[in-house]
C-alpha cells in the first residue's frame, strides 16, 4: 500500500467563494507548493473524496460565527472517529479565536493557525506543521497560542458551562449560591484571561467548551 504522505494530498475546508481563492493563490507559494491542495465545502464530500485520494491533513478554515465553529468541531470530530490517522489543523480567523480554539476546545488538534498572522509567518507555520507533526498539541505553534490563555478557576469554568447553556448571571448566581456581584467579578476574570472584551466573545467561548459531539451521519446522509 502506497504510504499516504507520498502524495502530500491536503484537504481545505473553506466555505466562503472569496477566502477559497485567497487561499488557493496563498498555496501556490514556493514554500509549500510540494503539496497538492484540495478545496471543499462541506464534509460530506470531503468523506466522498477519502474513498479516492489518501489525504493526511485536514485544514478547517473558521468564518468566525458560532455555527461556523460548532460546524467544524463536528467535522473534526467525525474525522478523528473515521479516520484517526489523518492530521487535523483549525485555520482561525484571528489570534483571538485561535486562542480560544487552542484553551477550550474538547478535541485533540495537531495545528491551530490564525489568518491573521503575516503572511510570510502563515506559510512558515503552515510548512512546519505539514512537515513535522504526527503529534498531537506538542508543537510549538499550539502551545504558544494555549499558553496566551492563563488557567481558568474552576468557578469560571462553571460560568462558562453555565452561559453556553443560556443562563443568565442572575441563574448562575443562584445555582452556584454566590450574589451576582461575585458573578460578575468571575466574569471579568475569564474575559481577562481569554483575552475576550465583549459578551458575544464570552459566549464564543462558552460554545466551545459546552459543545457536545452528535452521533456520526449514517453512509446514505454522507451520500
Amino acid at each position: 500500500m502506497e504510504n499516504s504522505h507520498a502524495k502530500g494530498n491536503v484537504a481545505i475546508i473553506e466555505k466562503c467563494a472569496m477566502s477559497r481563492e485567497g487561499l488557493r493563490h496563498l498555496f501556490s507559494e514556493s514554500s509549500i507548493n510540494q503539496y497538492s491542495f484540495h478545496f471543499f465545502k462541506e464534509y460530506s464530500v470531503l468523506h466522498q473524496a477519502f474513498k479516492y485520494t489518501p489525504f493526511f491533513s485536514v485544514i478547517y478554515s473558521l468564518l468566525g460565527h458560532r455555527k461556523e465553529r460548532r460546524e467544524c468541531l463536528t467535522c473534526l470530530h467525525w474525522l478523528s472517529l473515521s479516520y484517526p490517522d489523518v492530521q487535523h489543523v483549525v485555520l482561525a480567523g484571528d489570534d483571538r479565536e485561535a486562542q480560544l480554539v487552542g484553551h477550550l476546545s474538547p478535541l485533540r488538534l495537531h495545528g491551530i493557525l490564525s489568518k491573521s498572522s503575516p503572511l510570510i509567518v502563515l506559510l512558515e507555520q503552515l510548512g512546519m506543521l505539514l512537515g513535522e507533526t504526527r503529534h498531537i498539541n506538542e508543537n510549538m505553534i499550539n502551545n504558544w497560542y494555549v499558553r496566551q490563555c492563563r488557567t481558568l478557576s474552576p468557578t469560571e469554568w462553571e460560568l462558562l458551562n453555565y452561559l453556553g447553556r443560556g443562563s443568565s448571571l442572575v441563574e448562575i448566581a443562584s445555582l452556584l449560591d454566590r450574589n451576582v456581584k461575585t458573578i460578575r467579578a468571575h466574569k471579568f476574570n475569564a474575559m481577562t484571561k481569554l483575552g475576550i472584551t465583549s459578551d458575544v466573545g464570552l459566549l464564543d467561548a462558552a460554545d466551545i467548551l459546552t459543545w457536545n459531539p452528535p452521533a456520526p451521519p449514517s453512509t446514505s446522509e454522507l451520500m
